[in-house]
């Protein structure tokens, strides 16, 4: 490709690229995590676009920049809007632009909800295994029946082999159900079943993924949990700041997820501090910390959704489509040479 060249990779040329890529993507997003620690990163804060009169449809931008192997920038611009569930539409739709580093043009146009599922998913994942370091998981409770937790339950099989059974719960018993029947098309191997509600979901497991649309808590007690459960706390606005005060949290970065009115921002406001949190998530993977406080508490590990996460895996997808002549590569998207200088300022 030519420095003025594109390259567009569409959703279905992602998905392809990415089957069977698990374990590539979860230590892209290892990685990540780790370079993003060692400072050999950028990450302003992400810009939430919101509507008037509407607390619900949000699009946020999440620029960044991964140095360590990736040597990556670039932005993802990503939509959530939970009516299309309604209008039998994704929640989600994203893009990623991939700029140079060295000329900051930019050299490609991803679909970025598969990304960003999957990196979310990977994520999760590795919280799960690092949490549960000595622990074999054969049971995952799913609150939220969506794209999300569909992914998350793709990727703890990869580090989890001997998960047997899923136990689901969504408001909407019509999803929960259509979600269970896609769990056991996708994976047969795996039992199936539908919580009657949030407590039955919470006690029927000791790993508990949570990926819903919530705007505001609505788990207030976390008692139902088991001793030493692990709660990917992935949509992070549904546990209350009291649920989130009495547990062991892990984050994936401090001061990005102490905002946007996350059930980790509201339980700093009531606590007058950050104390609570007790380390990130790479703190763990680099050694510097264990990764429980004791067995017995329940941990909840909160991602605010970092834009090197989405960085690291996009780059994996640019260089597989590179590798694979994928995509299509659109010539001289750039204009050609300098802009002719009209001795006026810029604008």
């Amino acid at each position: 490709m030519r420095d003025d060249d594109i390259l567009i990779l569409r959703g279905d040329e992602i998905a392809s690229i990415l089957a069977g890529q698990e374990s590539k993507v979860i230590e892209a997003v290892r990685l990540a995590y780790v370079t993003h620690r060692a400072g050999d990163s950028s990450l302003p804060h992400s810009s939430f676009l919101r509507f008037p009169g509407n607390d619900t449809n949000r699009i946020i931008a999440l620029p960044a920049y991964l140095g360590g192997d990736f040597r990556a920038a670039g932005i993802k611009w990503i939509a959530s809007f939970p009516g299309n569930l309604d209008k039998g539409l994704d929640r989600a739709s994203a893009v990623v632009i991939l700029n140079s580093t060295e000329t900051g043009r930019p050299r490609a146009l991803l679909e970025g909800s598969i990304i960003s599922a999957r990196r979310t998913a990977a994520s999760a994942a590795l919280a799960a295994k690092t949490l549960h370091a000595d622990e074999e998981v054969a049971r995952v409770s799913l609150l939220g029946c969506g794209v999300i937790n569909f992914e998350i339950v793709r990727f703890l099989q990869i580090l989890f082999p001997r998960i047997k059974s899923l136990t689901v719960f969504d408001i909407d018993s019509k999803r929960a159900g259509q979600f269970k029947q896609r769990c056991q098309d996708a994976f047969a191997e795996l039992e199936v079943s539908v919580a009657k509600d949030v407590n039955a979901a919470l006690r029927s497991s000791p790993l508990i993924s949570i990926a819903t649309t919530a705007i505001e808590p609505h788990i207030f007690d976390l008692s139902p949990c088991a001793a030493g459960s692990t709660i990917l706390h992935i949509s992070l606005r549904d546990l209350s700041p009291e649920a989130i005060l009495s547990s062991d949290n892990i984050v994936d970065d401090i001061d990005h997820v102490c905002r946007a009115k996350t059930s980790v921002h509201l339980a700093s406001e009531l606590a007058g501090t950050r104390s609570f949190i007790r380390c990130t998530l790479a703190d763990i993977l680099t050694g510097a910390t264990t990764p429980r406080e004791t067995e017995s508490r329940v941990a909840v590990f909160s991602p605010f959704g970092l834009g090197v996460l989405d960085l690291a895996v996009s780059m994996l997808v640019y260089d597989l489509g590179i590798k694979q002549n994928r995509g299509t590569i659109i010539k001289s998207f750039l204009p050609d040479g300098p802009a002719p200088h009209t001795g006026g300022k810029e604008s």
